[in-house]
């Protein structure tokens, strides 16, 4: 079933609607769950939660692209999770790799210059502005949150040049922070 019918599900409150966003994007949503919080459990739990949270939001919001909606809700829980476990000291083994990400983007002068800004748009400008490899290794890393080995699996590619690509695509979204 394709995207516009399944959302055409949710604005129409048809129940059969969560049963199509699990079934097209279930592994992916429990995939990426998974590689954040480290527990099966604990990703299948999130799953459930994305998909209810999908119910209530869909209306009012109507996503463009239900896959990249769906993995934002189901990153976002996720995180909720690890970070619930880490501070009840639930789990010490759950690590999310940001090679760096962190401090471009948490360092305290590139959050003064983020206050004002909206941090969507220029992040939406950022990906466009990289070429194609370098978005989708960007994108498999920190969105779906692949290991380097697994980018380089996928992509046919060293595990050298997706670092390369990871460092400069850094690079390039700090230069784009100290623009604005």
């Amino acid at each position: 079933m394709d995207d516009e019918r399944i959302v055409g599900l949710f604005l129409s409150r048809d129940e059969a609607a969560i049963e199509a966003v699990r079934e097209k994007y279930g592994v992916l949503m429990f995939g990426v769950a998974k590689k954040i919080t480290g527990s099966e459990a604990d990703a299948e739990e999130c799953v459930n939660d994305a998909l209810l949270n999908l119910w209530r939001n869909i209306p009012p919001a109507v996503p463009r692209n239900l896959r990249a909606y769906s993995c934002q809700v189901i990153r976002n829980l996720a995180f909720k999770r690890l970070t619930y476990s880490l501070a009840k000291k639930r789990s010490v083994n759950s690590s999310v790799a940001f090679d760096g990400f962190e401090a471009v983007i948490f360092d305290g002068e590139a959050e003064a210059r983020l206050e004002n800004v909206d941090f969507s748009v220029l992040l939406d400008g950022f990906l466009r502005s990289l070429g194609t490899q370098s978005r989708v290794v960007f994108m498999k890393r920190y969105f779906f949150m692949d290991s380097i080995d697994e980018i380089a699996r996928d992509l046919n590619m060293s595990q050298s040049k997706v670092k390369s690509l990871l460092w400069r695509a850094r690079n390039k979204l700090k230069n784009s922070i100290y623009r604005e």
